[in-house]
């Protein structure tokens, strides 16, 4: 079996097609588009993209990563407001969203949910069913972004003034 376990930029040999919940995985055995078998190692955490590549372990090959198709909902804004508040609502329930900003308003594709779907409908969105493949929004915290000290400098969630914890010789009696 061949091991694809890191990243390359090389041209790829092959090709699979997975969906959202597939690319999220570290560990995962693989039927290439050759018919080959393959198994992903990825250190945990690490999420896979339509578009990456990975190389095997042997340099033996370079297989591309393609977002397969896969039933998603479609909420459809007419406004900037009903586009921020379904986007809101959806966050606040830590959903996967794909967002498609357009003048006016937007989309929004989240995996299929039949509850989320009214949940959006009762905001005012269109909703409707599709297949298409996948691509979620990466999130703050994904390791996209970087900060002060470097791309791999560790990620402190709570940094800044505004997320501070006071220190004990800074409340006053009073």
């Amino acid at each position: 079996m061949l091991i694809l376990n890191r990243r390359s930029d090389r041209p790829a040999s092959d090709s699979v097609s997975l969906d959202y919940d597939e690319r999220k995985r570290s560990r995962l055995k693989v039927t290439l588009a050759s018919g080959q078998d393959a198994g992903i190692f990825l250190e945990r955490g690490e999420h896979l993209h339509g578009g990456d590549k990975l190389a095997a372990e042997d340099e033996s090959a370079v297989v591309e990563i393609h977002a397969a198709p896969e039933a998603l909902i479609e909420a459809v804004a007419t406004s900037p407001l009903l586009f921020a508040r379904a986007a809101y609502h959806l966050g606040n329930r830590h959903v996967a969203v794909q967002i498609v900003a357009e003048p006016g308003g937007g989309r929004l594709r989240f995996q299929a949910d039949h509850v989320l779907a009214e949940m959006v409908r009762g905001l005012g969105c269109a909703v409707s069913e599709t297949t298409a493949p996948f691509e979620p929004e990466s999130g703050a915290y994904s390791g996209q972004h970087h900060h002060a000290g470097g791309p791999n400098a560790p990620h402190d969630p709570g940094h800044g003034p505004h997320r501070a914890v006071p220190k004990i010789h800074q409340f006053r009696s009073h």
